[in-house]
């Protein structure tokens, strides 16, 4: 006798959006030491780079040659506009029909008064709060007017709840955020803090790179993390810029 399916949703492809301006940006203000990161629109206007669009693309090719019974069948993204952006143009190359939806409790990770500071910034400007950080540690530091890893699992649970039901029995395409995509993992694979602490310092999520995370009667199992063969295979440059280190928008 076979064990029943699991309800709720069968498997999450996890999808980090493609570079941003952002994330040029940052990497850019952090190896020149600077304070302050140069960018003119909020975290949520922040678009994709030209690359980052070529690597959406490249996604786009990948979800073409999935099969029947790997292709997802639904597809949810941050209202962010860099992961709008990456999973429209990845739909439109794929000639998918799916309806894009959006929610927004799958943001980024909002970092209060510390946004647009690289780490020289926080530790010039804000002296006391690197040392709070330092005592609390990454996963329970709440930045004023930001969130806590520990806040972001909050909002993700609730979102992962909601889509059981919304999407039940389905494989189910998620794009968002590098702390996102990791605090996925920290819920659904069920790991402690120093795990999910050591994956985002080790294994920091690549753009426009594919995790799945596939349901069974004994819980979730990551069959893919961080694949990101489709971007060689269209010899689109393999991006990594920084995980989430509570002074750059990712």
């Amino acid at each position: 006798m076979t064990a029943a399916q699991p309800s709720g949703v069968q498997e999450l492809i996890l999808v980090r959006h493609g570079e941003s301006v952002g994330n040029v940006a940052a990497t850019e203000a952090e190896r020149s030491g600077l304070e302050v990161i140069d960018l003119e629109t909020r975290d949520a206007d922040t678009p994709l780079s030209r690359l980052g669009a070529e690597q959406a693309a490249a996604l786009g090719s990948w979800l073409r040659g999935c099969s029947r019974d790997d292709a997802p069948e639904a597809a949810w993204s941050s209202p962010y506009l860099r992961a709008v952006q990456t999973a429209t143009i990845a739909m439109r190359e794929a000639g998918s029909g799916l309806v894009l939806r959006t929610d927004e409790r799958l943001r980024d990770r909002e970092l209060g008064i510390l946004d647009l500071l690289t780490t020289t910034g926080v530790d010039a400007r804000y002296p006391a709060e690197s040392a709070r950080r330092r005592h609390l540690g990454k996963f329970y530091y709440r930045p004023p007017g930001g969130e806590s890893w520990a806040d972001l699992a909050l909002r993700v649970r609730a979102f992962l709840g909601d889509l059981d039901r919304v999407e039940d029995g389905r494989r189910v395409l998620v794009v968002a955020h590098d702390a996102v995509i990791m605090t996925v993992r920290y819920v659904c694979e069920r790991l402690s803090e120093r795990d999910v602490l050591e994956l985002a310092r080790h294994t920091p999520v690549r753009n426009a790179a594919v995790t799945r995370l596939v349901r069974t009667t004994d819980g979730w199992s990551a069959t893919a993390v961080n694949d990101d063969a489709h971007l060689v295979r269209e010899d689109t440059p393999v991006t990594q810029h920084p995980g989430d280190r509570d002074a750059l928008p990712h």
